[in-house]
């Protein structure tokens, strides 16, 4: 039913659907429609204000040290438990990271401090198949146990990856086993065969044994860029609207980068019950968080424990990057003006409303079009 009600806001986004309001030119008495926005967060046409408005509260929290982006992938056999139990297994990933990235730099001989970060959920690859993983942005350095100093990483060097992959597939195979042997988990159609303990056991073995993928690298250009890179994953969908180069004849053409033979620009077509299907796996749970932060940074004591390592390191709170102020006016440029698009100098006035309609008329909308039909 999420998965219906996320098709139903996307499709009728900025169309008279969605309702809207009518605007007349005092100067060339042109009318014009203006259709409301769906404000899902699954809709890619309805991000940029928001990943502004949160890129201007996260700038006023930068630390004036070198800031790493680390990525955690789980391996693409996890993927079908991701896809059958999405809240539990989202939730057991943000976990693993956060125990394992404070694990670690607690640990004297690795940094031994204490650390927060920023992390920010994905579920997709470039060709939207199921590829969890997690994007962290992280500061250089923490607090020492006793609170007294800040303890700065190694230039250009922030924790071993081979140790987070080993530890964050240790913490995450454990935590899986944990509601498994509580009976939070149900196994329905292909994965039926995991009900039974031993087989989920044999399921769980390669897994342990094989190599998690960890990224681990100082972006450049300062904390400010660091902040920036990581605010084009916040908000950031399955797919844009410019990968999609056509939709004909029932096929769906769009771009991807193809990583594993040097992010080679390439093409892929698929039919549109394909790309939907494929686009629709990666519909989170009602309510889920996707951006959370943890240690230093966790919400509750953020303020006062900045404002220490802010002494700690002898710096006032940062003003936000111009940048930041950039991309806000022009996430709300189109929102705030109020210039006639037709003869480019008349003041549009609102002259009639159409209200929004309500979440059960635009889902029952979808059934006409038949989309989520198994025929």
């Amino acid at each position: 039913m999420q998965q219906r009600k996320v098709f139903a806001a996307l499709a009728a986004c900025r169309t008279a659907a969605m309702g809207g309001h009518l605007q007349h030119c005092t100067t060339c008495d042109t009318q014009t429609p203006v259709y409301n926005s769906c404000g899902n967060r699954h809709c890619p046409k309805c991000q940029a204000g928001d990943r502004a408005t949160w890129l201007e509260a996260r700038s006023r929290e930068l630390l004036p040290v070198e800031y790493f982006h680390v990525v955690f992938t789980v391996p693409h056999e996890l993927a079908p438990v991701a896809a059958a139990h999405p809240a539990v297994f989202y939730n057991l990933l943000f976990r693993a990271v956060r125990e394992t990235l404070l694990q670690v730099a607690a640990t004297p001989r690795h940094l031994g401090a204490q650390i927060g970060g920023l992390m920010v959920l994905h579920t997709w690859g470039q060709t939207l198949e199921l590829h969890p993983h997690v994007h962290v942005i992280v500061p250089g350095g923490g607090l020492s146990p006793d609170g007294t100093r800040w303890i700065s990483c190694k230039p250009g060097f922030f924790l071993p990856v081979r140790v987070l992959s080993r530890l964050l597939r240790g913490k995450l195979l454990a935590f899986l086993r944990g509601v498994y042997d509580r009976g939070e988990l149900r196994w329905t159609g292909g994965l039926a065969p995991l009900s039974d303990p031993p087989q989920f056991a044999r399921f769980l073995a390669p897994l342990y044994a094989k190599e998690w993928a960890v990224y681990a690298k100082p972006p450049h250009n300062g904390p400010e860029q660091a902040l920036k890179y990581l605010a084009r994953y916040t908000y950031r969908v399955a797919i844009s609207n410019e990968r999609i180069e056509s939709l004909e004849n029932g096929q769906v053409t769009f771009r991807y980068k193809d990583y594993a033979h040097g992010h080679r620009c390439r093409r892929m077509t698929l039919t549109v019950h394909e790309f939907l299907r494929r686009f629709m796996q990666h519909v989170l749970p009602r309510r889920f968080v996707r951006i959370r932060s943890f240690g230093l940074l966790a919400n509750r004591g953020r303020d006062e424990q900045l404002a220490h390592c802010r002494q700690l390191l002898d710096c006032t709170e940062r003003e936000a990057v111009a940048e930041t102020s950039e991309l806000l006016r022009n996430a709300s440029a189109d929102e705030d003006s109020r210039r006639c698009p037709a003869c480019g100098q008349g003041t549009l006035l609102l002259v009639a409303r159409t209200p929004r309609p309500r979440q059960s008329e635009l889902v029952a909308s979808t059934y006409q079009l038949r989309i989520f039909d198994s025929s």
